[in-house]
């Protein structure tokens, strides 16, 4: 039967392990597992005549999840920022995977509770430490690969670990550790021959403190056309409302020709 702290944190994950032990090997951390052998070796046995056997820690399984997660990180990030250069993929991808970002998953996720440590390691506060966290979180996402798939992983990864990100970022007016998105915009709309966007002002509400901006960024289909509305972000300030419009007017622009045809229609005023 599987433990209660097991259950608990397979509901928070939302996934039944079919192989219980792969999870309970992903929180057990080297300093219990060292302990447990040394508490199973008879002082009365010669060296020689140890047994073999090693008490699994969650090393390998961290291995494992750190290669699944950059995979993952990587191939959505591809997917969903497809006009961004290379250095900028590197740059949110190494945000994403940082120790203190995974943390803070670990965190929500609660994966300190169920942590097995050695003595001198639950002492020091090993519960909290930020690198035991992120490691036993990579850890978990190994014994997931291991025990369910690829795409349950990839769910898992992008629930706990990149949508909340990008979302918090997005939401909070901050612009996202790589380019310029209004100079990305800016380049792609020169390089297509068209009229560079417009970036408007359309709400600014809250307490002189506290204010939030809402701007809209309109593109003009060809030179004399009418403009269409291709993004709409707010921020604290100006400035990062108008990075996070233009960031949505790239996402929109993915699918789109060069010349922006009749796909997106909304007119000015309309």
């Amino acid at each position: 039967m599987k433990s209660k702290d097991i259950l608990e944190f397979e509901q928070v994950l939302g996934h039944r392990f079919s192989r219980g032990e792969l999870l309970e090997q992903a929180f057990t951390h080297s300093s219990h597992a060292r302990e447990k052998e040394s508490a199973r070796v008879s002082v009365s046995v010669p060296n020689d005549q140890q047994p073999p056997d090693r008490s699994a820690d969650n090393e390998q399984l961290e291995f494992l999840g750190d290669a699944v997660l950059a995979l993952t990180v990587s191939e959505e990030l591809f997917r969903k920022f497809p006009d961004f250069r290379e250095g900028d993929l590197s740059k949110l991808r190494a945000h994403l995977v940082s120790e203190k970002h995974l943390t803070r998953a670990a965190q929500q996720l609660e994966i300190g509770r169920y942590l097995r440590l050695g003595r001198g390691e639950e002492k020091s506060g090993g519960r909290d430490k930020a690198a035991l966290l992120a490691d036993a979180l990579e850890a978990v996402l190994g014994a997931l690969y291991l025990d369910a798939g690829l795409e349950e992983c990839r769910k898992v990864i992008l629930r706990f670990v990149i949508s909340p990100e990008l979302e918090r970022l997005e939401r909070e007016g901050t612009s996202l550790p790589l380019t310029d998105f209004k100079s990305t915009l800016q380049e792609k709309l020169q390089a297509a021959g068209l009229p560079q966007p417009s970036y408007v002002l359309a709400r600014e509400q809250g307490p002189e403190h506290r204010k939030t901006f809402t701007v809209e960024v309109w593109l003009k289909r060809q030179i004399g056309s009418e403009e269409v509305l291709v993004g709409r972000a707010e921020g604290s300030t100006k400035k990062n409302a108008e990075q996070g419009a233009a960031r949505q007017a790239l996402e929109s622009l993915t699918s789109m020709p060069p010349e922006l045809n009749a796909a997106l229609s909304t007119k000015r005023g309309s």
